[in-house]
């Protein structure tokens, strides 16, 4: 009896590790960011940190650069290629990150 309460454990734990590990790597397309956005809150640049913020925002954001009524430098470039479904995904991982 002891040994199935055991098994059930680590069958409980390995069924909520898999989606807890899955939802922590970024989708595709979100590593490229982080050589602009840094990952740490103490980075002294004016590119802002992506880690946190709130998902719709920076979806709007990224739409705002596509179509050009938001000024960007480069940002205006790369937000053109990204869709909407590429971008919502990322952003929710972005929102998701401490």
């Amino acid at each position: 009896m002891k040994a199935l309460r055991i098994a059930v454990g680590i069958a409980t734990i390995m069924a909520w590790a898999v989606p807890v590990r899955a939802a922590s790597e970024p989708p595709p397309g979100a590593t490229s960011c982080s050589g602009c956005h840094s990952a740490r809150a103490a980075a002294a640049t004016p590119v802002p940190r992506l880690y946190g913020r709130d998902a719709g925002e920076m979806v709007t954001a990224m739409a705002a650069f596509r179509d050009g009524s938001r000024p960007a430098t480069v940002m205006n470039r790369i937000a053109k290629g990204f869709s909407d479904d590429e971008l919502r995904p990322i952003a929710a991982w972005f929102a998701a990150q401490k």
